[in-house]
C-alpha cells in the first residue's frame, strides 16, 4: 500500500503535525502511516487519528511518497543509514530538526534527493503552529506547494531561505519555552497579588494570546500596540519602566543570540 506522508518518529512534534493534518483532513487517516520505537506511542496516535502504524522505519521509507524524520538530531544519521537503501530519489524527505542543514541530509543518503527542511514549533498541538520550510532544487514548484499544504494542517507555513534557520529556531521553534516562562511569571506575580492560581494562568494566557493577535490581524507595530496602552503617568508606563529597568527586553534578546549559536554548532 502507497501512503502520502509518513513519520520516522512519533513524538510529541510528529503526533502534534499528525494530529493537525487529520483533524483539518488535509490528508485521510489511510493515507497516513508512522513508525516508532515505542509500541504504546503508536497506539495513542493510531487511536487518536486512525492512521496506520509500524515498528517497522523501512515499511515507512518505502510505501510514502514523503517521509519526515521525526525523530531526534542525534539519530539522523543512525535512521538515515537504516533506510537509505529502501528511499527512492522520487520521494520527499522533509526534516524537522535544527543545526542539520540540506547538503548534510544528502550527503546521509548518499544521493542527490528530494529535501524539504522545516522548523516548526510546539503549538502545532493545538494547530497554531508556525513552521519554516526551504527546500532545495530537486523539488519542484508544485511539489513544494503540496508540502506546504500539509504543513498549513497545523498552522502558518513560510518559505524562507535555508541561512535563516537558526533565526527561525531561536524566534519560532524554542521561543514557546520563553512564552511560557512569561506566563508562569505574570502568574506568580498575580498569585502574589491574591488571585487564584488557575484563574491567574487563564488571564495571563489569554492576554498573551490576545496581544500576539493584535499583532497579526492590525498589521500594526508592536511598538505602536505598547504605546496605545501607556497612558501618560499610568500603571503601564510604570511598569514598562521597570521592564527596562531590568533589562527585559535586553534578556530576550540575549537568549536568542545564545539558542542561534547553539544551534549552528
Amino acid at each position: 500500500m502507497k501512503y502520502k506522508i509518513g513519520f520516522i518518529g512519533c513524538g510529541n512534534m510528529a503526533s502534534a503535525m499528525i494530529g493537525g493534518i487529520v483533524r483539518r483532513n488535509i490528508l485521510k487517516p489511510q493515507e497516513i502511516i508512522a513508525s516508532n520505537r515505542s509500541e504504546g506511542k503508536l497506539k495513542a496516535i493510531q487511536e487518536e487519528c486512525g492512521i496506520d502504524v509500524t515498528l517497522d522505519n523501512l515499511a515507512v521509507a518505502s510505501e510514502a511518497e514523503m517521509i519526515v524524520l521525526a525523530v531526534k538530531p542525534v539519530f539522523y544519521e543512525q535512521v538515515i543509514k537504516e533506510i537509505k537503501k529502501d528511499v527512492k530519489k522520487s520521494q520527499i524527505i522533509i526534516t524537522i530538526a535544527p543545526g542539520i542543514d540540506m547538503d548534510r541530509i544528502r550527503y546521509l543518503f548518499g544521493q542527490e534527493m528530494r529535501i524539504v527542511r522545516t522548523m516548526p514549533n510546539t503549538p502545532a498541538m493545538v494547530c497554531e503552529g508556525m513552521t519554516a520550510a526551504c527546500y532545495n532544487e530537486a523539488v519542484s514548484e508544485e511539489e513544494i506547494q503540496e508540502v506546504c499544504k500539509i504543513l498549513d494542517g497545523f498552522g502558518k507555513t513560510e518559505l524562507i531561505p535555508e541561512h535563516l534557520m537558526d533565526a527561525v529556531v531561536a524566534v519560532s521553534g524554542s521561543s514557546p519555552a520563553y512564552i511560557y516562562m512569561l506566563i508562569e511569571a505574570m502568574a506568580d506575580a498575580a498569585v502574589a497579588q491574591g488571585m487564584q492560581r488557575a484563574q491567574a494562568y487563564r488571564f495571563a494566557s489569554q492576554a498573551v494570546l490576545g496581544s500576539a493577535k493584535m499583532v497579526l490581524e492590525t498589521g500594526k507595530h508592536p511598538g505602536e500596540l505598547k504605546d496605545m496602552v501607556c497612558s501618560p503617568g499610568g500603571t503601564t508606563i510604570a511598569a514598562v519602566m521597570e521592564l527596562e529597568k531590568t533589562g527585559f527586553r535586553s534578556s530576550i534578546m540575549e537568549a536568542m543570540r545564545v539558542c542561534a549559536e547553539k544551534c549552528r554548532e
